[in-house]
């Protein structure tokens, strides 16, 4: 016979790749065992249904993009700008995590648990940007707002297309962190 049973975790990993790239319509149990080289029937051992891979799917998704990212964040030190800027690039600059986030903000505008797991996800993102900003600054108001604005810019960057003159994207991004995160700005920029 091949080989031994497929682990759980290509299960659940094969899924957010499928997310990924076709949303949540793409996960399907054929495919996923097609994708992984084996028959359906080994999914049952470790799967109820579809809902929950879909489930643990979620879960994974969740530890990755808020328990591992403050724990990177936690073991890294330094100061709270460099801990926002970190935090950005581990979950929302990630190859891997980008697009399931993505996928997942989608999928929550057709499913009332997954929009609520997405409210969790990030409301504990906020948590993280306005205890940091809270650290140099102290107006409660202005804290909400440049929070806002930090997660606003991380996500909306992906979305837009608009040009920016003879700025690159990356040059307007970090000029607009300089002033979300009270920086003083390097005029070496272009």
């Amino acid at each position: 016979m091949g080989r031994a049973r497929t682990p759980r975790g290509e299960w659940i990993e094969e899924g957010l790749r499928a997310l990924a790239t076709g949303g949540v319509d793409a996960v399907r149990i054929e495919s996923l065992a097609k994708a992984l080289g084996v028959t359906k029937g080994g999914f049952y051992g470790y799967f109820a249904d579809r809902d929950a891979l879909l489930e643990a799917m979620l879960d994974t998704w969740e530890r990755e993009s808020v328990d591992e990212v403050l724990d990177h964040i936690d073991r890294a030190g330094g100061d709270a700008r460099s801990k926002i800027r970190l935090a950005g690039q581990l979950t929302l600059s990630s190859d891997r995590l980008l697009p399931i986030d993505l996928a997942v903000r989608d999928w929550a505008r057709r499913d009332a648990q997954v929009a609520a797991r997405l409210r969790r996800v990030d409301n504990r993102r906020m948590d993280l940007l306005r205890e940091l900003i809270a650290t140099f600054c102290t107006d409660p108001d202005e804290i909400e707002a440049r929070s806002l604005l930090a997660f606003c810019m991380r996500i909306g960057n992906h979305f837009l297309a608009a040009d920016h003159g003879d700025r690159s994207r990356a040059e307007v991004i970090d000029r607009a962190a300089d002033i979300l995160l009270d920086r003083p700005h390097d005029h070496h920029h272009p």
